[in-house]
């Protein structure tokens, strides 16, 4: 029976079916409550107390009382229902029916559906207001509504998705559009939104562009492709018309490249992209596998050795006054190739671990110059069931429990709980910073924890740097051998746990020190490698974080004729002397000879040569100009003599560098 009933009669079912709700999805069913009323009865049952209880419509019901908590409309507003007579079961039954048939609009009707508003006169702005939606959603629909007709229905029948048809939009060539719909719907492969984009922005392709270089002229025209070339055009500048055909053999090409490296690298697949770059789109659902660059052979390590030495005398060549403008030009083209060579040695490729590789993938992009190259990463899927009749996901429950009844739910659905169930955490540790600080630096102690079939929880990353040398480490330095005492000190009793849930619990219930420990060390080590000087080794923020600190490098490092002297030229070792003792101090060295002069400049910057007392401390405080922080000049960079003694840098008692210098 239909009948008319008052808003503050209406109350909320405890059989009804639908437990969730949306909040853009309320706000827009709100908007179009006050725009056009309600469109569609709700379904009640009589209650105690004169009440009747909303068996379908809930969602309808709240949007009117907060309408009228806006005082839009009042509180005894009449409400047209269907009053059931019948039982709580087929009430529920009622209410699962009236869920769970709806079926979303189409965003081609939508798009239809929008345009005939604007054309009988509405504006965007009032056409989203009116349907509580963005200005920007509605204006997104209407281009859709100007798509070429062929396109438009395509996506009207479900036969291309919004993404693609979006993607079509790029340009409002509605020739073009149908063009590239006709080229891509006889392709052997399914086009991505990518492509699709590109082929309509692109009426020709330049000989240059990447797709080109790759398939080479002699292919494309054997396959029925059309070259445009006017009277200057060369092999680069030439028009290549069919920009679908091109996007066909490039796409194929790239499929045979991939399978064969897949082949030859021992993996298990290897997925093609004609982008430079690997999208966020082709990753998705992977997950990074842990490699290492392999390491250096002996053969490479002493070609490095070579290079170091020709270095030298190269640069020795350089800083010397006298040398010839053709010995000058050599040398510098000679160091030039030797900085070539030596990072060819060292750029070497990840390795995977052999276990791992059978499973492992990696990423084949077309570079700018049109040629394939695998990206030096390995990615694992994860494990995934999915029902491709339907696009659902089999849910299990996560925590491995036995007996639960297994749901499909769309993989729209899964995204959009995960979603928000990750927002509902993120408010809670955003809320508990001392929570949020021991995530943060567990999630980064624990990477070394080669987990890689469970997913990360966080995007919470802080890699150790390999640095510019590989394998390279100063141990007999005081700072490093400091850190490396620091480092078995901290308290590791926590990666005992099997997972990282147990090993979390353990991390947490350390005691306050020591997690503060972990956390110095783990952002510590996250440190790149930096100089005071001009070019790539300059990292202004590790100037600033030094001067801030107030570091004595003094302290923590004293030139040597094996990590200095002995490395640079005979006039760089007597202008430190000259620092420290003016030309007195440096003219007594000047004729002796490089070896020999940089054992002697070691005993003076170690304090151990006889010497005046204060030409002593200024040698003790000396570190050359590239080692000092930015802002510290060389009496800022230690004010105090250093004793010449070892022991006054030991850190027994693993205090952080500030304290020991203090």
């Amino acid at each position: 029976m239909i009948k008319s009933l008052p808003l503050n009669k209406l109350v909320q079912s405890p059989r009804n079916v639908r437990r969730h709700g949306d909040p853009a999805a309320d706000a827009e069913l709100k908007a179009s409550i006050a725009a056009h009323g309600l469109l569609q009865n709700l379904i009640v049952r009589p209650a105690s107390r004169g009440k009747f209880e909303v068996e379908a419509g809930e969602r309808r019901r709240r949007a009117m009382l907060a309408l009228a908590d806006d005082k839009i409309l009042p509180k005894d507003h009449e409400v047209t229902c269907l009053v059931l007579e019948d039982s709580a079961d087929a009430a529920v039954e009622t209410s699962l029916a009236e869920n769970f048939h709806r079926l979303a609009m189409n965003p081609a009707d939508e798009a239809q559906a929008f345009a005939a508003l604007i054309d009988a006169g509405t504006s965007t702005d009032q056409v989203a207001r009116r349907f509580g939606l963005t200005v920007r959603f509605v204006e997104g629909r209407l281009r859709l509504a100007t798509l070429a007709p062929v396109v438009f229905e395509a996506l009207a029948s479900g036969e291309i998705t919004l993404d693609l048809a979006k993607a079509f939009g790029a340009t409002s060539d509605q020739e073009i559009q149908a063009r590239v719909f006709e080229q891509v719907s006889s392709a052997y492969y399914a086009p991505s939104a990518d492509s699709i984009r590109r082929m309509v922005l692109s009426g020709t392709v330049r000989g240059s562009d990447p797709r080109a270089r790759l398939v080479g002229r002699d292919a494309y025209i054997a396959g029925g492709g059309r070259i445009e070339r006017e009277l200057f055009d060369d092999d680069d500048s030439e028009s290549w018309v069919d920009v679908a055909l091109l996007e066909n053999l490039a796409a194929a090409e790239m499929e045979k490249r991939a399978k064969a490296l897949a082949v030859e690298q021992g993996l298990a697949w290897v997925k093609p992209t004609l982008d430079p770059y690997a999208s966020h789109d082709l990753v998705e659902g992977l997950v990074r596998l842990p490699a290492e660059p392999a390491p250096l052979t002996e053969a490479e390590l002493a070609r490095l050795d070579e290079l170091d030495a020709s270095y030298d005398e190269h640069a020795a060549i350089l800083e010397d006054e006298d040398s010839a403008e053709e010995a000058v030009a050599a040398a510098e083209a000679t160091i030039e190739a030797i900085e070539r060579e030596c990072q060819d040695i060292r750029a070497k490729p990840p390795e995977l671990a052999p276990e791992l590789k059978a499973e492992a993938g990696m990423i084949l992009v077309l570079s700018r110059d049109g040629t394939p190259v695998l990206q030096p990463v390995f990615y694992g899927e994860r494990e995934a069931h999915v029902d491709d009749d339907d696009d659902a996901v089999e849910v299990v429950p996560g925590d491995g429990s036995e007996g639960k009844r297994r749901a499909a739910l769309s993989k729209r659905l899964v995204d959009e709980l995960a979603m928000q169930r990750r927002d509902i955490l993120a408010l809670h540790v955003a809320s508990d910073p001392g929570l949020a600080l021991d995530i943060m630096v567990f999630t980064l102690a624990d990477a070394d924890t080669h987990d890689w079939r469970s997913r990360a929880a966080t995007t919470l990353r802080g890699s150790v740097p390999a640095g510019p040398i590989i394998g390279f480490e100063a141990k007999d330095a005081p700072a490093s051998a400091s850190l490396a005492d620091l480092r078995s000190g901290l308290d590791e009793t926590w990666r005992s746990g099997e997972d990282a849930s147990t090993r979390f619990e353990m991390f947490r219930a350390l005691s306050d020190e020591s997690r503060a420990a972990w956390l110095g060390f783990v952002v510590a080590r996250t440190l790149e490698a930096s100089l005071n000087m001009v070019g790539e080794r300059h990292i202004a923020f590790q100037d600033h974080l030094g001067s801030l600190i107030g570091i004595d490098l003094a302290q923590w490092w004293r030139p040597t004729a094996a990590n200095y002297f002995d490395r640079v030229s005979k006039q760089v070792i007597l202008d430190a002397l000259t620092d420290v003792g003016g030309l007195e101090l440096s003219s007594r060295f000047a004729s002796v000879k490089k070896g020999d002069l940089a054992m002697s400049a070691e005993r003076v910057f170690a304090g151990t040569y006889i010497t005046e007392v204060e030409v002593r401390e200024r040698a003790l405080a000396w570190v050359p100009e590239v080692m000092r922080f930015a802002g510290q000049s060389a009496s800022d960079a230690g004010d105090e003599p250093q004793d010449s003694d070892a022991d006054c840098v030991a850190n027994d008692d693993h205090q952080p560098p500030s304290e020991v210098a203090a």
